[in-house]
């Protein structure tokens, strides 16, 4: 199983951002696929995830109407499109899958236990 995610960069506050989540070796189809992301000093804390089977889609409140997640099955590619950043989204996102974990308890389970993660990658905002 691996997950590789690209995209990351710097970028004003304002600014846009796309990262790219790339993942091979398991069935898409069954899982859920999304991100987390870790600033310095805090906890890793969930962003958003996709069902790969229905297409839903959530996210946490600090990223509502700001960030889209999207999905291409046949590419096995998941796609975090970041608009209006703040300085406060500085931090590595990280793409993550877990068969158990869908909708809210991508959010309310630790992500310690996530099933597999993929090498984060820096997003920093500028002020």
């Amino acid at each position: 199983v691996q997950l590789q995610a690209s995209g990351g960069g710097l970028v004003q506050s304002g600014g846009s951002l796309r990262l790219s989540c790339a993942a091979s070796g398991f069935p898409l189809d069954y899982y859920a696929i999304g991100w987390f992301r870790q600033a310095p000093g805090i906890e890793r804390e969930a962003v958003s995830c996709i069902g790969t089977r229905d297409g839903k889609t959530f996210y946490a409140d600090s990223v509502k109407g700001r960030f889209t997640i999207s999905k291409d099955n046949a590419k096995k590619m998941v796609y975090l499109q970041m608009h209006s950043l703040k300085p406060e989204d500085t931090a590595v996102y990280y793409c993550a899958a877990d068969p158990a974990r869908y909708g809210s308890t991508w959010f309310s389970l630790s992500w310690r236990g996530v099933d597999f993660w993929g090498k984060g990658t820096l997003v920093t905002v500028s002020s």
